[in-house]
């Protein structure tokens, strides 16, 4: 009898737990398809590369603000086999995203080119299309979003747990009425996934807003990476980064 009151009891607590999720840290896996990143003219680069790479991110929030950002991880280098000079370099840029839902404030530290940038807006909604269909991740219910972003050709399908009543979400991707736990960016290209989700009080540092980086307009930000790109066109050298 005893054993089985202490079972109630804990199930009790888990639960209510479960119903107060306001304070904690999501860990993410992140799985992004490199051969579907690969143009079309330059197909044969599939032989030379991984098909996938998988990392990990960590989301931070309380009851107003998140802050999302990678795991500390070692650069990876490959090099192709059959003499060519062609070097592969896979590099996880040390990109920031905090949002203060309350003030409709976002900042994003964005790390281009070893360099830092430093990008402060609004947070506007995304018109999500929400879908009667759910699942669980990570103990927690959660329904199903869609969205197509027409200036980046983006397919987004995300699930989200109301139980967690924060709008946010991994990258910069959020809005919804309630924690994203799962992405799927443009049908498996990249999937990112909650693989653990610690319900505890933040420590000291773990959410702060960047502060590191040039100041610039996310639309100069935009111009800066788009005009780079077009510079590597013709390199032998490819540099994927998410």
């Amino acid at each position: 009898m005893k054993n089985l009151i202490l079972l109630i009891l804990g199930l009790s607590w888990q639960v209510l737990v479960f119903a107060q999720t306001k304070e904690g840290v999501i860990t993410y896996e992140v799985k992004m398809n490199l051969h579907r990143r690969i143009p079309k003219e330059q197909q044969e680069m599939k032989n030379m590369i991984p098909e996938f790479r998988i990392s990990q991110t960590q989301l931070f929030f309380n009851q107003t603000t998140s802050l999302y950002k990678n795991l500390e991880e070692p650069e990876e280098d490959e090099e192709s086999d059959n003499g060519g000079g062609v070097t592969m370099r896979f590099t996880r840029p040390q990109n920031e995203f905090y949002f203060d839902f309350g003030q409709k404030r976002k900042v994003e530290m964005r790390d281009f080119m070893s360099k830092k940038f430093l990008i402060e807006d609004s947070i506007k909604n995304i018109p999500w299309k929400l879908v009667d269909e759910t699942q669980t991740i990570q103990g927690y219910t959660c329904k199903k979003a869609t969205y197509y972003n027409e200036e980046r050709k983006q397919n987004l399908m995300a699930w989200y747990a109301e139980k967690i009543p924060l709008m946010s979400g991994p990258e910069a991707i959020n809005t919804l009425p309630g924690m994203i736990l799962a992405l799927d960016i443009n049908e498996g290209e990249i999937v990112i996934t909650a693989k653990k989700v610690e319900v505890r009080p933040l420590q000291k540092n773990e959410l702060k807003v960047p502060n590191e980086g040039k100041k610039i307009t996310a639309a100069e930000f935009k111009k800066l990476v788009d005009e780079q790109m077009k510079q590597m066109g013709g390199n032998g050298t490819r540099i994927i980064r998410h």
